[in-house]
């Protein structure tokens, strides 16, 4: 195992926190004062060390920037009203990690280093985790192939890197969803169920056109009959459709098993509705709309949190919703908010005290 004195900790001569306002912060712009970084040679990791953030040193070469093998996760820490700090489901992110890590063929990350280095690391940065309520420290761990050869074939070496960004909300407001017909996100035996760089790289092209239609992303469907909805560009997507929660089921390895949608379940059964993961055409959709059954629509993702939808478009058919009078996603966003920043019992053991 790793212990505190077995990675090495160089720390920064001055913070950048003063010349920074935690209560007014975009998502993904700011950066903690240090990060973690390793590097897998000769079969094992090492070179384990937290440093000032800074700059990479990379060579034209580098096999990440020719054959994409790179994964990362999303995480995030906050603090209850004592100013503990605490991360939120850690060790599902990190099992995912590997999961992802093995299907592009790279290494794994043993816990001690992805679990204890990160810790190390929020403890060291622990003042940048904002106070303000839907804010929070999204954790980036992420790993890329760093052999210095150009040739088809999985990289040698492999850096691992952790770096922290205090954050706000992701998406401030309700969303305008466009159902994709024309691209694919993934397929069934492809990458789609891991955090592949190249998944989002992907997906750009698509979301790009929708915005050009005046909407904030796309609602990928499947790859096969382009009938069968599965998750939204940054998030899983769940129905209320009578009294079921209805989300895509993952058995196609298609897409993600997000964290904050397995927490989402959990807490919606606890509501009463029934819980359905399950094929879930656009014509179930449409139809629940129509007959007026369809009652809210949301997606769900570390960065995203819960975000209601409150436009979905298919072809030339728009289904609108009054998000001002919905009371589920409202209540599991704030219920879930609640456990994250202390202000509601963890019963679930989901809050990791750093």
């Amino acid at each position: 195992m790793i212990a505190a004195m077995d990675i090495l900790i160089t720390k920064a001569e001055r913070s950048k926190l003063k010349e920074l306002d935690l209560n007014d912060l975009p998502f993904g712009k700011y950066f903690s004062d240090h990060m973690l970084e390793a590097d897998f040679q000769n079969g094992k990791w090492q070179n384990i060390e937290i440093k000032p953030y800074q700059p990479l040193l990379l060579s034209p070469s580098l096999a990440a920037l020719h054959y994409g093998q790179a994964i990362f996760e999303g995480i995030k820490a906050y603090k209850d009203p004592k100013g503990n700090a605490y991360i939120f489901r850690p060790y599902d992110n990190f099992h995912r990690f590997n999961i992802s890590a093995e299907r592009m063929k790279m290494p794994s990350v043993p816990e001690d280093l992805f679990i204890e280095g990160m810790r190390q690391l929020i403890a060291l940065d622990k003042d940048w985790i904002p106070t303000k309520q839907d804010h929070s420290l999204y954790i980036r761990p992420f790993m890329f192939s760093s052999d210095e050869i150009i040739g088809v074939r999985p990289s040698d070496t492999y850096k691992f890197l952790i770096i922290l960004s205090p954050t706000g909300p992701y998406y401030g407001a309700p969303m305008r969803i466009y159902v994709e017909e024309k691209y694919v996100r993934a397929a069934p035996g492809g990458v789609g169920f891991a955090k592949a760089a190249g998944n989002y790289g992907g997906a750009m092209l698509a979301s790009a056109e929708a915005k050009k239609k005046g909407y904030d992303q796309v609602l990928w469907m499947d790859a096969i009959e382009h009938k069968y909805v599965q998750e939204i560009g940054t998030m899983n997507v769940f129905f209320i459709i009578g009294n079921s929660a209805i989300t895509p089921n993952l058995d196609q390895g298609t897409i993600l098993e997000g964290v904050t949608r397995s927490s989402s379940m959990v807490l919606l059964k606890e509501m009463g509705f029934k819980i359905e993961e399950r094929p879930l055409s656009i014509e179930e959709i449409m139809e629940a709309y129509k007959s007026g059954t369809l009652r809210e629509v949301f997606g769900t993702g570390t960065a995203a949190t819960i975000s209601m939808i409150r436009e979905l478009r298919y072809k030339d058919y728009v289904m609108k919703f009054e998000v001002e009078k919905w009371k589920t996603a409202p209540l599991l966003k704030e219920w879930l908010a609640d456990i994250r920043e202390g202000r509601r019992e963890d019963k679930y053991g989901w809050m990791w005290k750093i």
